[in-house]
């Protein structure tokens, strides 16, 4: 590796690897640059005259020796022309006396055509140093394609105490934007800032308004995973080796410029004139997006509709553009055979309405025509199904669409076909049900003509499994461990053990550090909700703990008193704290805990603004459907006085700045203006990073600063959401078909199901020709499932009713994921399915027996108590590991808190003070005792999970009386009061039944 001491020494060692190992030509300013044109004008005719030199004869016939300055003029009138530019002039060639010039030649799909590929190789690659644009400024390099400038270069060294910053100020300063070199749209199309170790871009010089985003790839791999770019091992070469050695490659520009470069149009409306406008943008990809359609293309060319695919990209990683990209690439993919690899694309997103910026990126990518179908909402599911029976090459529609075509009829004829989806947000797209349709859809097996029942479910359990003419791309910033079975890459760890990672990274944590999107968990501050709870009747009936607990929780968010003092709290900070971010324009979410508290928050809002006179903060509020509170009927437009679908682009203009919502714009809502955010909802996991996420966008050219005021959730319990997700996920285990067959033995153990009834409700459901059922027919499945309704009701008590129902959902649960993750194939098992499937839907187990806590209850003294800033100002912890816990995903009835929560409910309900981290280090040691009772290990030894359950807390007195020494004030509580007990104890009964049975 030459040792680069000085910006000269720089560029010559660029120059020489481009020429050397590239075929590049290296060109003089003073006799080779055309300022008035930015080209390379002999290089261009040179282009021209090689690849096409009966046009340019014919041409020269015409204009004689006007013929050069004629064309030049045609070329610069296409590129400057209104609705035109550079970009899409060398795309599409230009048109002169009834003739076409064709400026460069993109890669063929194909060998076949030996011309194009001649032409293809013709294509001048040229690089420039010490390019003065004027009198007074120069630049470093230029690199020319065909004599069009294309990309500018300033060269910063450490080792002369400069860097990429320094690069950055000097266009950003000193160079004039007007130059025709940096001319938006007709200039260069992009210009890098570069040092040895980093790399800067911009697609448009605006002043001190230039905005220079990093063109790195990426520090470290997995957990380790940042900003910047590596030393690589092996590798004798500055860390920006990238840059000369892939992205300046001739193949690789051609394929930026033909392939990813485009101008993004969007129609701007002035609020106050109603003047419409086009605001456009050169969209340029980042690295890790280019390198992301690049792996996947490479590796489906490799092996066809074989494999799944998930991208893990984080928020602000440009996922629209990416999916865009990768969506027209697909449809022209050909494998090392030159065969076609995918007839259709179908982009996918969880959105009611498509996303019209990812329509609008596909369609800017190739304008011709016939190329997207989009399925919006003014089209229906029989729209889909026509898109997917025609020729059209990539299909945009919602999740929703396919939940309503018709499966089995469009399945058919579509053997020959092949599919690629995309999926936007694999985390709300691919339940086991939906994607079951979207497979369906697809359908690659027609099944006999006559068959029986047995027949039509085996084609049935084919349809689940891996279709060997479909391959998913599912993006996700936060994949779940389901998604990362379903769509992740397998791999074997240090241990032998099977773990799924996602095929491609770009983290959460190398988006922040690159100022993408903001770190959300930086400022958070906590409020306490303190009150006192009385009982106003005289009896005191029994009530399920669960129902009740629900009750008081929403008896307590509703309660006048509560949401009063906090939406003063809120308005206040708001004022003082919030609103004049953004130059006066920053905004703020309230998310509330349910419909009906939407509305109350709503009114005690604009009661109390009225109140105090402000007429500087105005609410929306938003949520679905109907509710109602005392005979008054409430929906979202009644409330804020405009449709639905208005309000995004309402809440963005000048006239409110605070949204309380209701189950609505947690997830997809793409609000820059956002700064903070008022949560008075519980929130966990996906949900939780998700909803925070909406504050994460960046907004330029402001600095902006955002805020969490949490009334319900504590930081740590953010941080432990987040960490899954900060660098890489990765699954590191899976479920098996083992646990399927334990769930089918426990729920067989209470003999509730008939096996008549199993086979006449498949019969029934699946029969051969796919007719629909008759009224006889329906009512003989009604009895079945009834018969073991009335089983379970009438023979076993609540608890074991809870624990079957538990089991029932885990089975189904379980069949619907390995369905989808394998192609194992089991009649008996899918008539089981079927049957408890439909079971389920009878079974409502425990309730509040009728009793409603209203007007028996009343809370008093509340008070709001501010616990102070508990964000994290320092670097934040990755957790990557994810399990998938098979038949409990999700399923538990009672959720498990964590044992210091549990303490401060004990301290709650019994009026104690118990310290919960000193509590919680005993009750460790507790658990430690309850792994010593050989009483418990038999116990574990030969009962399922459920029965041990019912024997675990009469073992643990034991356990509790060597506790007395510890804390005899506590142990003396949990022995006397079973309830406490329970909830205490409970935390550890699965992993003390488990590492009971492992232990010999």
């Amino acid at each position: 590796m030459k040792s680069i001491g000085t910006e000269r020494d720089y560029q010559r060692y660029i120059i020489d690897y481009l020429i050397d190992n590239n075929g590049y030509i290296e060109r003089k300013c003073k006799t080779d640059y055309d300022r008035t044109t930015a080209m390379d004008r002999k290089l261009l005719f040179r282009f021209l005259e090689t690849t096409q030199p009966h046009t340019m004869a014919a041409l020269r016939k015409i204009y004689n020796g006007q013929t050069e300055e004629t064309v030049a003029k045609f070329i610069l009138q296409s590129i400057d022309n209104k609705g035109s530019s550079l970009i899409e002039t060398l795309k599409s060639g230009i048109e002169i006396s009834n003739m076409h010039l064709d400026l460069l030649y993109g890669k063929p799909a194909t060998d076949y055509n030996i011309d194009l590929v001649a032409k293809y190789n013709a294509n001048i690659f040229s690089i420039m140093e010490e390019v003065w644009i004027n009198d007074d400024q120069r630049i470093d390099l230029v690199v020319f394609l065909n004599g069009f400038a294309i990309a500018t270069f300033e060269l910063k060294c450490q080792s002369t105490g400069q860097n990429y910053r320094m690069a950055i100020k000097q266009y950003s300063e000193d160079r004039d934007q007007k130059n025709r070199l940096f001319l938006f749209k007709a200039g260069a199309l992009v210009n890098f800032a570069m040092d040895l170790d980093t790399c800067y871009m911009t697609t448009k010089l605006d002043g001190l308004g230039t905005r220079f985003i990093p063109f790195n790839r990426g520090r470290g791999e997995g957990v380790n995973t940042g900003e910047g770019n590596p030393l690589d091992d092996g590798v004798d070469d500055y860390p920006m080796h990238y840059m000369w050695d892939d992205i300046l490659r001739r193949d690789s520009l051609i394929e930026l410029i033909t392939k990813f470069v485009f101008i993004q149009r969007e129609q701007v409306v002035d609020e106050l004139t109603g003047k419409k406008s086009i605001k456009e943008k050169l969209i340029f990809p980042r690295y890790h997006q280019r390198d992301a359609v690049r792996q996947l293309l490479a590796d489906a060319e490799y092996n066809g509709t074989q494999l799944n695919y998930l991208i893990e990209h984080s928020a602000g990683s440009g996922k629209t553009n990416t999916i865009a990209w990768l969506a027209h690439r697909l449809v022209s993919l050909h494998d090392t055979q030159n065969h076609i690899v995918y007839d259709s694309v179908l982009v996918i997103t969880d959105r009611v309405v498509v996303d019209r910026q990812l329509q609008d990126a596909i369609k800017g990518i190739d304008h011709k025509s016939g190329l997207v179908c989009t399925i919006d909402d003014k089209k229906t599911s029989a729209d889909l199904a026509d898109a997917l029976k025609g020729n059209y090459k990539i299909i945009v529609t919602t999740i929703q669409k396919f939940l309503y075509v018709d499966f089995w009829k469009l399945a058919q004829n579509q053997n020959n076909k092949t599919f690629a989806i995309i999926i936007d947000e694999a985390h709300s797209s691919t339940s086991g049900k939906d994607m079951i349709a979207v497979k369906n859809t697809l359908g690659q097996n027609d099944g006999p003509e006559e068959a029986d029942a047995q027949d039509a479910i085996e084609n049935e359990i084919q349809r689940h499994g891996k279709a060997p003419n479909v391959s998913v791309f599912a993006f996700t910033a936060t994949p779940k461990p389901m998604t990362l079975r379903l769509f992740g890459r397998e791999s074997i760890d240090a241990d032998g053990h099977p773990v799924y990672q996602p095929f491609h990274l770009y983290s959460m944590k190398q988006a922040i550090e690159e100022g993408y999107i903001l770190d959300v968990l930086q400022n958070y501050i906590e409020y306490k909700t303190y009150y006192k709870l009385n009982k106003t009747i005289e009896d005191d009936p029994e009530m399920k703990t669960i129902a009740a607990k629900r009750q008081i929780a929403r008896y307590i968010d509703l309660f006048d008193d509560n949401i009063n003092q906090r939406v003063n709290i809120i308005v206040e900070h708001f004022r003082s704290t919030v609103m004049q971010e953004l130059g006066g324009q920053a905004k703020a979410m309230v998310i509330t805990a349910s419909r009906e508290a939407a509305v109350k928050y709503r009114q005690a809002f604009e009661d109390y603004v009225t109140r105090h006179n402000y007429k500087d903060v105005k609410a929306l509020v938003a949520f679905s459907g109907k509710v109602k509170i005392d005979d008054t009927e409430y929906t979202e437009p009644s409330m804020n006085g405009f449709a639905e679908d208005k309000l995004p682009k309402v809440f963005d203009g000048d006239e409110y700045n605070v949204l309380l919502v209701a189950n609505k714009y947690q997830v997809g809502f793409d609000q820059p203006k956002l700064c903070a955010m008022y949560v008075l909802k519980k929130l966990r996991g996906v949900n939780a990073v998700q909803t925070l996420s909406r504050l994460n966008r960046v907004c330029p050219p402001f600095d902006k600063k955002v805020v969490v005021m949490d009334f319900v959730n504590h930081a740590e319990e953010m941080e432990d959401a987040f960490a899954p997700f900060y660098t890489t996920t990765v699954l590191s285990n899976t479920a098996t078909i083992a646990q399927l067959r334990e769930l089918e033995n426990k729920i067989d153990g209470y003999n509730v199901l008939d096996d008549r009834d199993v086979d006449t409700v498949a019969s029934i459901v699946y029969n051969p020709k796919g007719k629909r059922t008759t009224a006889k027919e329906d009512r003989l499945v009604y009895q079945c499932i009834q018969r073991a309704v009335n089983v379970l009701k009438n023979q076993f008590n609540e608890d074991h009713q809870r624990a079957f129902t538990k089991n029932c959902r885990g089975f189904v649960r379980l069949y619907e994921f390995l369905s989808m993750a394998s192609s194992f194939g089991d009649p008996e098992l899918h008539k089981k399915y079927v049957f408890v499937n439909l079971l389920l839907t009878y079974l409502v187990v425990g309730n509040s027996g009728g009793i409603s806590l209203k007007d028996k209850i009343q809370a008093t003294n509340f008070v709001q108590e501010s616990q102070g800033d508990k964000g994290n100002k320092q670097r934040h912890v990755s957790a990557p590991n994810v399990k998938l816990s098979g038949a409990d995903v999700g399923l538990t009835v009672d959720e498990v808190k964590h044992l210091s929560e549990i303490i401060d409910e004990v301290n709650s309900r019994a009026g104690k003070g118990y310290d919960s981290s000193a509590m919680t280090k005993v009750m460790l040691q507790i658990k430690d005792l309850l792994l010593h009772s050989e009483k418990l290990k038999t116990s574990a030894k030969n009962n399922t999970e459920q029965d041990f359950e019912f024997s675990f807390y009469d073992n643990t007195d034991d356990a509790l009386i060597e506790g007395l020494s510890q804390n005899q004030d506590f142990f003396s509580l949990l022995l006397s009061n079973d309830d406490i007990k329970h909830r205490v104890l409970g935390v550890f009964l699965h992993e003390v039944y488990k590492e009971l049975r492992e232990q010999p």
